[in-house]
């Protein structure tokens, strides 16, 4: 690919520094993928410009004019605070002209809310585990095919924010104590969904309409106190000294037969397709007990930091970190 003028779109808070040195792991790692995504650009030789972006545009449309980027590589996931309106600014790059990495506007729309992709998918015959919405401000009643025990979370904050062992519910007083939690905390209507115990499986794919779809890779909980529940909570993606202690890692899935695996590519490029999916994104399942995946939910541009679940999966595809960035970059332009 030939050296381009790529304006990579940060939040403000995440711009990274140039420099690593004297910084440990902990202090890093905020702002960790930032940093991998722009060394690795500036590795294949492109000029690279981060701009940090908050709540408003403006900075965004004098970076557009005076920089006069080839393509915007989008690493914006909320805006004034808003998981849900980071689709603003994609669609602003695009009526502005401007090439933009990953999901297009209608994409994260749908896949950001839980619910309507659930909706969307289980419509098309991939299961999905009963749920239901409860607003803010609502009061809190369980329909009656909701059977306990369910998992509340956030209709649409993604990372796990929020997600705690406490997170799993058995009764409805529970239940409306978690979703008031939801309410207080995320600011945002909560989803309580049937729990599936089992295996978390995470299948990632690059493309827009021609898809490459990696090997399905596991969290591994397998450390976790035999009495905790195998979930990815906040703890579990982002405190490393809990990481370390347990022994959580992200690996390629094992003991898969050949059908699981087709299943699971198949259903993810299903579902893909059907939220509008483009440039990359992961797919969540859970397999429960009997071998059956269920689809737990899409993330459109996920995590890219070099040994994050997706860069680690097209490793193992044969996809090198700056080959996948530049693959990425191709698929914007085109």
């Amino acid at each position: 690919m030939k050296r381009r003028r790529i304006l990579l779109l940060v939040h403000a808070d995440l711009v990274p520094p140039h420099d690593l040195s004297g910084l440990d792991e902990a202090s890093i790692s905020p702002f960790k993928t930032e940093y991998d995504v722009r060394h690795g650009l500036e590795q294949l030789g492109h000029e690279v410009e981060v701009l940090g972006l908050r709540d408003e545009l403006a900075p965004l449309r004098r970076a557009i004019r005076a920089f006069e980027p080839h393509v915007a590589f989008n690493l914006i996931e909320e805006f004034r605070g808003e998981p849900l309106w980071d689709h603003a600014v994609v669609s602003y790059l695009q009526l502005s002209g401007v090439p933009v990495t990953g999901c297009g506007p209608r994409g994260l729309i749908l896949s950001r809310d839980k619910a309507l992709s659930k909706k969307i998918v289980h419509y098309h015959r991939v299961p999905v585990p009963h749920f239901a919405v409860f607003p803010i401000r609502k009061r809190v009643k369980r329909p009656a095919k909701l059977a306990f025990p369910v998992i509340v979370k956030s209709l649409v904050d993604d990372a796990s924010v929020g997600i705690a062992q406490a997170s799993i519910v058995y009764n409805d007083e529970k239940l409306e104590e978690r979703v008031r939690f939801v309410h207080e905390n995320n600011a945002s209507d909560a989803i309580a969904e049937q729990f599936i115990e089992g295996r978390e499986i995470y299948v990632g794919l690059l493309g827009n309409e021609r898809l490459t779809v990696f090997p399905p890779l596991e969290l591994d909980l397998s450390g976790l106190p035999q009495d905790a529940a195998r979930i990815a909570t906040e703890k579990v993606k982002f405190d490393l000294a809990y990481q370390d202690r347990h022994d959580i890692r992200i690996r390629r899935a094992k003991n898969l037969s050949d059908a699981q695996r087709a299943l699971l590519e198949r259903l993810a490029r299903r579902i893909y397709k059907l939220l509008d999916l483009k440039g990359y994104a992961r797919v969540d399942f859970r397999i429960d007990e009997h071998g059956k995946p269920w689809f737990l939910e899409a993330n459109p541009n996920p995590d890219i930091a070099h040994d994050e679940e997706f860069a680690t999966a097209a490793s193992i595809s044969g996809i090198s970190y700056e080959a996948l960035l530049s693959k990425i970059v191709s698929l914007a332009l085109r």
